[in-house]
């Protein structure tokens, strides 16, 4: 390992170091290649796949013959000819490096003077370059050049009788053969079955045998495996690393990975079965275990806090070792963290999902097909609905983006981008803000702050806030500020309520978070109390009435739902009645000047308003708002509303405006504002753009489709 923790992949030299169990295996064969009694050349090789430790295992064997008495040894020659890949000389190399090695030892001094004669004729053979022969007319001069000299064969066999007579043996380690080009790979087999097979030298050969057969097939009229078996005469498979030792290895250097990680982010029992259902399936050599930590080693101290560990760990299992399915989930998040409504929606929209999943599947390979289809289920649960009969319920959701669970929308884009995205609210963030709770008036400024700040997608920051902070009502926000956090939003929540984020219903948020942060509170008594002094020092006059309606809502007010027993309300009626005249007070006082007509959702406010007090003063206000042409256009816009269709074969879909004249006539009559807004569209004063403009222009277009006995959702 390197000073700054990431593992170098180096083989090990010292067997004291192992931890995978290769030690015991490498002690039985140094003792057997020690104890060969033929003087005959013997090849063994050392079958495994790339990564699995051939390389320490063979500096094993080569520590464990160091060990025994010297008259016990063989002379060593260690070659790797990966180092010498690309130069076409490996025949050259390999004798160099044997020459150099048999210098150590006077007595194969004659045995060096034939190799380096040897190796001087074949200096001068033509070598092949790439797949293109030497030509015959260059085979005939150098056969010419070398006339004198003695054949080659002739020296091959001082070699060997020389090395017949030495009483020790050679051997000659050979590394790396798999990373060579398939026609090196089949050079330097032949080197060794028909130039170097000398007596009393053995050959250990490290190689991933399917690499190697392939190679020698592309190049070999007998089959690759046949050829091999003509060559090796001794084949060992290196033993399977001792997997709960690398499980070992991979938990020890977690732990140093996710050392500070807060703890509410830590939950064993799904870090385990995300492990077990499809991490542990890669990590079956020391390689992947290094790849996998050295990555995370990089990748998750920029987003420590902002993720699940177990999920990170997991989506980066997936970019290590199958980066087809990682680049597949990062292109689809509406694939894969998409709602729950995109699953359990219409019957085409569920055939689609299980269509394009089905799909990726199949196209995994075999041998991984399962532990990924298990981890990405494991990560995505709302997957299960697809691949079995495993459902899940819409409260779920909330849960798991307090997580910060990968499967949550919000949270998506975090694991992809190794750092929280632009515009959004980070954890630690949102632990920053919470404790500006302490004071209401901090509080509710941090909130129109926010506000002011936008994200790439063009809404603000608030409403991620609003967002997340539905995610900490529960536990994380302390009972005593819970007063502080609901006068914040009694206050400033009207300014929350932007265009920007209408898409994202800010105001149902805020709804949501009143409601969990009142069930805080044991009873209806400590309920009234906060929501009191909210709404008497409260600004707000939209959330004020939208929250005292949701409360009548819970009586039977408003809607046809049957009303919950009173019990089980957060007010009593009584306790409502004294919230609405507040509420009703509120209204009242900005409609004696022009605050009223522009505060938020005001088409809601005078439905409100009339229920609590009767048509008349409504009406009475309505008639003094528009007796100006501006007050009439804003009036106007106060009933207009958005909404977004789709024609056959279209992939973004249309927007519309709606203002039906029958929602006015609570409070005016159409048919008296008409002619007005004929001569607004006419003359086009300066003042009439943007919503006043459309809100006029809609109003018109809807009353005349309507006199004429047409419905005006038709024309769009």
């Amino acid at each position: 390992m390197t000073a700054n923790g990431i593992f170098a992949d180096v083989p090990l030299e010292n067997p004291k170091d192992d931890r995978l169990g290769y030690a015991p295996f490498a002690k039985n064969l140094a003792d057997a290649i020690c104890n060969i009694e033929t003087d005959d050349c013997l090849v063994f090789a050392l079958y495994g796949p790339w990564g699995s430790g051939k390389t320490t295992c063979m500096n094993f064997i080569l520590h464990y013959i160091k060990e025994r008495p010297k008259e016990e040894q063989p002379i060593i020659v260690r070659f790797n000819p990966w180092w010498f890949s690309g130069h076409g000389e490996l025949l050259n190399q390999f004798f160099r490096e044997f020459c150099a090695a048999l210098e150590k030892e006077r007595r194969f001094k004659k045995v060096i003077e034939f190799v380096a004669d040897l190796l001087q004729i074949a200096s001068e053979i033509p070598e092949p370059t790439g797949f293109v022969k030497p030509t015959a007319k260059k085979i005939a001069k150098w056969l010419k050049n070398s006339a004198k000299r003695k054949e080659i064969w002739k020296l091959r066999e001082e070699i060997r009788k020389s090395l017949q007579e030495q009483d020790k043996r050679i051997l000659v380690t050979v590394d790396d053969i798999d990373r060579l080009p398939g026609q090196e790979i089949r050079s330097l087999f032949k080197v060794i079955k028909a130039v170097a097979d000398f007596p009393k030298t053995t050959y250990l050969l490290a190689f991933d045998k399917d690499v190697v057969v392939k190679a020698l097939e592309e190049f070999e009229r007998t089959p690759g495996k046949e050829y091999l078996e003509k060559i090796v005469q001794v084949p060992f498979d290196l033993p399977p690393p001792d997997k709960t030792s690398l499980r070992k290895i991979f938990f020890e250097q977690l732990n140093i990975i996710l050392s500070d990680t807060p703890q509410d982010l830590f939950d064993q029992t799904y870090l385990g079965n995300v492990f077990w259902d499809g991490i542990d399936h890669f990590l079956n050599t020391m390689r992947n275990v290094k790849r996998l930590t050295n990555a995370l080693k990089v990748t998750y101290p920029p987003v420590k806090g902002e993720v699940n560990p177990a999920d990170f760990i997991a989506i980066e299992t997936l970019r290590v070792f199958v980066p087809e399915v990682y680049y597949l989930i990062r292109a689809n998040p509406d694939m894969f963290a998409e709602s729950l409504s995109a699953i359990t929606g219409s019957e085409d929209q569920a055939q689609g999902m299980k269509s394009f999943h089905d799909k990726w599947v199949n196209q995994i390979s075999e041998n991984n097909r399962e532990a990924i289809k298990n981890l990405v289920t494991r990560l995505f649960p709302k997957l299960g609905t697809v691949f079995g009969s495993i459902s899940w319920g819409a409260g779920e959701a909330s849960e798991w983006r307090r997580q910060l669970r990968i499967c949550s929308p919000n949270i998506f884009p975090i694991y992809f981008r190794f750092a929280v995205p632009g515009g959004e609210i980070s954890r630690f963030e949102m632990q920053t803000i919470l404790v500006l709770a302490e004071d209401s008036k901090a509080f509710g400024n941090k909130l129109l702050e926010l506000s002011r700040q936008h994200r790439p997608d063009g809404s603000t920051r608030v409403s991620a806030f609003l967002e997340r902070l539905e995610d900490y009502t529960e536990k994380d926000i302390l009972q005593e500020h819970i007063s502080n956090i609901l006068q914040a939003l009694f206050d400033v929540g009207d300014e929350l309520l932007l265009p920007k984020d209408e898409g994202r219903g800010n105001v149902f948020r805020i709804r949501r978070i009143v409601f969990q942060l009142l069930k805080r509170y044991k009873n209806q008594k400590e309920r009234f109390r906060v929501l009191k002094e909210a709404f008497s020092k409260g600004r707000a006059i939209s959330m004020i009435v939208s929250e005292a309606a949701a409360l009548g809502q819970q009586h039977g007010k408003y809607t046809d739902k049957k009303k919950e027993p009173e019990e089980e309300c957060l007010v009593n009626v009584k306790q409502l009645e004294e919230l609405e005249k507040i509420a009703l007070h509120k209204i009242k006082d900005a409609s004696s000047s022009s605050d009223l007509v522009k505060t938020p959702k005001l088409a809601h406010i005078l439905y409100r308003w009339r229920d609590w007090e009767g048509e008349e003063p409504v009406k009475e206000w309505t008639k003094k708002i528009i007796a100006s042409n501006e007050g009439l256009a804003d009036f106007l816009v106060a009933f207009l509303s958005e909404s977004q269709s789709y024609s056959s074969g279209d992939r973004v879909a249309r927007t519309y405006w709606r203002l039906d004249p029958k929602s006015i006539e609570p409070f005016i009559n159409p048919s008296e504002i008409i002619e007005r807004c004929r001569k607004l569209l006419e003359l086009q004063p300066d003042w009439l753009k943007d919503k006043r403009k459309i809100a006029v222009e809609t109003f018109v277009k809807w009353y005349d489709l309507q006199a004429e006995g047409k419905n005006p959702e038709d024309y769009w």
